[in-house]
C-alpha cells in the first residue's frame, strides 16, 4: 500500500505547489489528527476535518502566492515521511518567506489518520521507526 500512499501524496503536492490547498481533502479519515509544528503560532493538536479546515483557513489567511512543494518522498510501512519547502508572500509586508519542514503522512489503507510536522529530517524518520 505505501507506493500507492506516495502516489496519492505526490498528486496532492502537484495541487499545493499550484496553490490549491482543497487537494488532499478526501483522502483524510473524518477523525485525521493533525499536529502542527511545535514552534507553529497556530498550536495543535487538530482533531477531525471540521478542526483542520478551520485551521487552514487561519495559517492561509496572511498569504499570497503560498506553495507547498515536496522535495522527497520516503515510504515507511504505514506512513510517509515528505520532505517540504513552503513559499509565500506576507500579505501584508510583502515579503518573501520560506521555510522547509518534514511531514509524516499515517496511513490506515487508503485513508489519512494522521499528519504531523516536523523541524528536521532525523525527528521525522525517527517517528516512523527509521534512522538516517
Amino acid at each position: 500500500m505505501s507506493q500507492e500512499n506516495v502516489d496519492a501524496l505526490r498528486a496532492v503536492y502537484e495541487e499545493w505547489g499550484r496553490g490549491n490547498f482543497q487537494a488532499g481533502v478526501d483522502l483524510y479519515d473524518p477523525n485525521v489528527l493533525f499536529i502542527p509544528l511545535a514552534d507553529a503560532p497556530e498550536t495543535g493538536p487538530y482533531l477531525g476535518t471540521d478542526s483542520i479546515s478551520e485551521f487552514m483557513r487561519t495559517w492561509l489567511e496572511p498569504w499570497t502566492n503560498l506553495t507547498v512543494a515536496a522535495e522527497e518522498f520516503i515510504e515507511a510501512e504505514n506512513s510517509v515521511v515528505v520532505s517540504v519547502h513552503q513559499r509565500g508572500v506576507g500579505q501584508e509586508s510583502g515579503a518573501p518567506a520560506g521555510v522547509r519542514f518534514f511531514q509524516v503522512w499515517s496511513f490506515r489503507g487508503p485513508a489519512v489518520t494522521r499528519l504531523e510536522h516536523f523541524r528536521d529530517r532525523a525527528t521525522a524518520l525517527e517517528a516512523v521507526g527509521l534512522s538516517e
